[in-house]
């Protein structure tokens, strides 16, 4: 390549992760603003957040037509290739997280449209803040190519797991003990089940990162294997 396309070559790169970090804090506020139209019975906010997760998709269809038109007219290799595949691998994990917030909305609509005296009172919000702390987190390691924080954000995802567990004993408790909480519990074990899936693709993000600059596929190695990988040279 001259150094002119070079250029144009970088720019193109630069402008695709730059609509990666664009798309990945438009579905870390749909997260923010659907736990808020949850605990503060916000009904409008819910609606925002399912109206906007058309925007979502609309990002994530303009990325993946910007890196196939790279891929065809660039053929890029090695590292940039890899960023590449991150790129596509990540804007599809960032749409399901998009996904996963437009469903919290819609379950903390349908909870704060109904009769309130059955609602069982567990707490969300903690889990919550994990996820988008480990979303952040990801996208960060993204900017910067950096694959030292993949193993804290999997640590990360094992505390979600373990209170999406804890969340999921109570729910049945509650359900047990008083049937005509069933209905209410149940919306509220889906948000539970959202929350931790937002926080198992945040996970994935921060190991595409790890292929992105060692080259390694870190996905099924658990946190040692990982750990190990991003410790070589």
């Amino acid at each position: 390549m001259t150094d002119h396309t070079m250029k144009q070559f970088d720019t193109e790169l630069q402008n695709i992760r730059s609509k990666v970090l664009q798309l990945g804090g438009l579905v870390e506020l749909q997260i923010i603003r659907a736990m808020e139209g949850l605990a503060e019975g916000d009904v409008a906010l819910c609606e925002q957040v399912i109206e906007t997760d058309h925007e979502v998709n609309r990002l994530e269809v303009e990325l993946d037509e910007a890196c196939v038109h790279i891929i065809a007219k660039r053929q890029p290799a090695a590292i940039d290739l890899r960023m590449i595949m991150t790129v596509i691998k990540t804007i599809t994990d960032l749409e399901r997280v998009g996904d996963e917030a437009k469903k919290i909305a819609k379950q903390a609509r349908a909870l704060h449209s109904s009769d309130m005296a059955y609602v069982p009172r567990i707490e969300l919000r903690h889990s919550a803040n994990l996820v988008v702390a480990m979303l952040r987190q990801a996208l960060d390691a993204f900017a910067r190519s950096d694959s030292s924080v993949a193993t804290e954000v999997a640590r990360r995802d094992k505390e979600v797991d373990a209170e999406f567990k804890a969340a999921m004993r109570q729910l049945i408790t509650f359900m047990m003990e008083d049937p005509r909480t069933i209905t209410r519990a149940l919306e509220l074990l889906f948000i539970a089940k959202s929350i931790e899936r937002i926080g198992d693709h945040s996970k994935n993000i921060s190991e595409y990162v790890v292929y992105m600059e060692k080259g390694r596929d870190v996905r099924h190695l658990g946190i040692e294997g990982m750990a190990r990988e991003i410790e070589k040279s």
